[in-house]
């Protein structure tokens, strides 16, 4: 690690690729189940099941980059909105998809909702947060 709070490349990868397969098979399900896009293969309970796995790995991936990236960025003060914008959704997807499944049955509908609305919204955010800082090492070559 050459300077505070950079990740590993292989934590990199780690992190965008879990996130990545997690947002895409959320969003593949939310377009089969919510709005009837190709309904019986993007809206099955066996791409559920795979968007639940890979949101167990991407938790796993959050918790990689909290303890080094998180307090690195804080003491930086650079990107803040995004990051702490990024983690208090991750927070609200975490909950919500718990409500999902564990939560009474008169909470399920908004579980959805708010569920699917941070969703979209994370993965805008961690999009932008990404590129950011991609598009930042780019102008300095």
């Amino acid at each position: 690690m050459s300077r505070l709070g950079k990740m590993p490349a292989w934590q990199k990868a780690f992190v965008i690729s879990s996130m990545l397969s997690c947002s895409i098979t959320g969003t593949m399900y939310l377009l089969g189940h919510e709005f009837h896009i190709e309904r019986k293969l993007l809206g099955s309970h066996k791409l559920l099941v795979i968007h639940g796995l890979t949101a167990m790995i991407a938790s796993i991936a959050l918790g990689s980059v909290l303890p080094f990236h998180l307090k690195a960025g804080y003491q930086s003060a650079r990107k803040w909105l995004s990051g702490f914008t990024q983690l208090g959704l991750l927070v609200i997807l975490l909950i919500t998809g718990g409500f999902l499944y564990y939560g009474p049955l008169e909470f399920r509908d908004s579980a959805i909702k708010i569920h699917w609305l941070t969703g979209l919204l994370f993965i805008s955010i961690f999009m932008i947060h990404s590129v950011i800082q991609w598009d930042r090492r780019k102008n300095r070559i």
